[in-house]
């Protein structure tokens, strides 16, 4: 569905919502204190697609926060890594990784693992022709999962994307009857090949819904009403302790963007704004850090321009190569643009680390963007396609670092408040079972920089 959008990037008309929870949300209380939920959860599994992913640093930076809590988890990955790429706080983890079967199956292999489940499994029956209408793949993986579940004593399945883990997590739940709740992005909403039946039946089975800014969830309430009635925002967060600020005055003329090579995230509107630079005589550099499947098409153009001695496409970084860059950076240039195929970002992470680390950034207002980037006050926002305005924005950075500075630090103290990693973790986990309350300062524990 389509909706009529604003200039900043939300739909003209939208129904009203809250969240779903008072509990899940800090409170005011006497004397200056806030109630951020402290839950006593179980064992909880988490079901990937693929684990790990390069790209998806924010899911690692949230299993790391939640095993800074305490929490007890079990990872359990439908295919294995596609690269050898990995990032250092990768060895951090300490969850158990269980990769399920991932191979061509027969019907004939799904029933004889169906019949060794019969046994274990007290859904089975009940919930056997919904198995069965499901891919071979993702029900045989489904039973394995539910019998890892049962014997390992797994109280709660979370998944991340609303596609395949969430249809593997979902069977799973129906098997064993542990609830099962799903973190909802972007792709896995946004794109023309969602099925909305598949996706509204997901909302409806969940024990609660989590998605990652408030115009996602608008979309879903938008779409789905009632069904949407369980799910919650929950920012990604950011590790304050891993992502240090510093000033901007002294830094060089080094625009930064970082993210997969793909249309919706407009690196080819940053490159035509570079050309508007390099044509009105500014002396800069853009770095592109990232791999993708227009990686060709983004050198062409580079080639086309003359450009090759300004812009440079830097490939995949490890999370520590990234953050220096985006550290030493004059500006971050976020351009993302809502794709033909209505794929589009949802709040890319990479705008919370700049913001941590306090450089200053320039976006366009989709989806949650505007809700991280205030334009004038935590950054500055332009209108995705506008390579002519992203120039401008561009160069109004480089050539005022004041301005860089003052959006920066207001970007800080507003990452501080609201995106702390370990604070949004514990509220994920208030999902996990149920909430309780207890009195806390405002803000957590001072984490000093790595």
């Amino acid at each position: 569905m389509t909706w009529p959008s604003t200039s900043t990037g939300w739909p003209a008309s939208r129904p009203s919502w809250k969240p779903c929870s008072p509990l899940l949300t800090a409170r005011s209380a006497p004397g200056g204190r806030s109630f951020v939920p402290s839950c006593e959860l179980g064992r909880t599994a988490y079901v990937l697609k693929m684990y790990p992913r390069f790209s998806e640093t924010f899911i690692l930076s949230e299993i790391l926060a939640h095993e800074a809590a305490g929490a007890d988890l079990e990872i359990f990955s439908l295919r294995p890594p596609a690269d050898g790429r990995f990032h250092e706080a990768l060895a951090e983890v300490r969850a158990p990784v269980t990769y399920l079967s991932h191979h061509q199956r027969r019907a004939a292999d799904l029933w004889a693992l169906l019949h060794t489940a019969s046994r274990e499994l007290s859904g089975l029956a009940e919930h056997l022709d919904e198995l069965l209408g499901a891919s071979v793949e993702d029900a045989a993986q489904a039973v394995e999962l539910a019998l890892a579940v049962r014997s390992r004593g797994i109280d709660h399945i979370h998944a991340h994307f609303a596609s395949v883990a969430t249809t593997v997590a979902r069977l799973a739940s129906l098997l064993t009857g542990v609830p099962y709740t799903f973190t909802a992005h972007a792709k896995d909403i946004f794109h023309d090949d969602v099925d909305p039946g598949d996706l509204r039946t997901k909302l409806e089975g969940a024990a609660a819904v989590v998605t990652v800014s408030d115009f996602n969830l608008a979309h879903l309430i938008w779409s789905f009403g009632p069904a949407a009635a369980r799910t919650q925002r929950i920012y990604n967060g950011v590790d304050l302790a891993r992502f240090c600020c510093s000033t901007t005055e002294q830094r060089p003329p080094v625009i930064v963007a970082v993210g997969r090579l793909v249309e919706k995230k407009g690196f080819v509107d940053l490159i035509d704004a570079c050309h508007r630079l390099r044509s009105d005589g500014r002396t800069f550099r853009c770095e592109i850090i990232g791999t993708g499947p227009e990686e060709e098409r983004l050198r062409q153009q580079v080639e086309h321009l003359d450009l090759g001695a300004i812009v440079h496409l830097r490939g995949a970084l490890p999370q520590s190569g990234v953050r220096a860059a985006v550290a030493g950076a004059a500006a971050l240039a976020v351009p993302c643009v809502v794709g033909t195929d209505g794929n589009r970002d949802g709040l890319p992470t990479v705008l919370l680390e700049a913001m941590a680390l306090g450089t200053p950034c320039v976006a366009t207002p989709v989806t949650g963007i505007p809700e991280v980037i205030r334009s004038e006050e935590t950054g500055l926002l332009v209108a995705e396609h506008d390579s002519e305005a992203l120039a401008g924005a561009l160069a109004r950075l480089l050539d005022d670092r004041g301005l860089g500075a003052r959006l920066a630090a207001a970007a800080r103290t507003l990452v501080e408040e609201e995106f702390d990693i370990h604070r949004q973790a514990a509220r994920l986990r208030c999902h996990f079972t149920g909430p309780t309350t207890v009195p806390t300062t405002a803000a957590l524990p001072a984490r000093e920089c790595a």
